[in-house]
């Protein structure tokens, strides 16, 4: 079981769904549960600091530049600080062919902002993606790492921004 120390940064809850994760696996792998242990950490800090991939690191017995590269690697993971809302547009060829960069392109006019850039008012964050796995649907946004919106003309990103305010 992983436990508090004076130190620590997560919660009591998120230590508690950690070793959920990790209970999924043989006793001498529970380094296999990086990525969900990653997940539920910035579930719960908005992002990944350097303290918090050490504590996680920590938890699973892992040096922590094994957990930073898992972080580093996947950019559903945030090593700096994003908006409430992360946008994320595809612009892989297929997205980019069917509109992709032109959404991007779109979203950062209304934004005001670019790429890897947050609004002054901490609202949205933009990011490029690569392929989402879903090219038939382009141009394709993913808000938050979880919300997949398809078919991302003007008016549909004119309705998500509205939504998100």
């Amino acid at each position: 079981m992983a436990t508090l120390t004076d130190k620590t940064m997560l919660s009591e809850d998120a230590f508690k769904k950690i070793d959920r994760e990790v209970s999924k696996y043989p006793a001498d792998q529970k380094q296999s549960a990086a990525m969900a242990a990653l997940r539920i950490a910035q579930a719960e800090k908005g992002w990944l600091a350097k303290e918090t991939i050490a504590e996680v690191a920590q938890v699973l017995g892992m040096a922590p530049m094994a957990v930073y590269e898992v972080a580093s690697f996947y950019n559903m993971y945030d090593l700096h600080p994003v908006g409430k809302y992360k946008l994320t547009v595809c612009t892989n060829l297929p997205c980019a062919l069917s509109g992709g960069v032109h959404a991007a392109e779109y979203v950062k006019q209304k934004l005001g902002i670019d790429f890897n850039e947050t609004t002054a008012d901490g609202k949205f964050t933009l990011k490029e993606g690569e392929c989402m796995g879903a090219c038939g649907d382009a141009p394709v946004m993913l808000v938050n790492n979880i919300h997949m919106k398809s078919f991302m003309t003007p008016e549909e990103i004119d309705k998500l921004l509205a939504e998100c305010k």
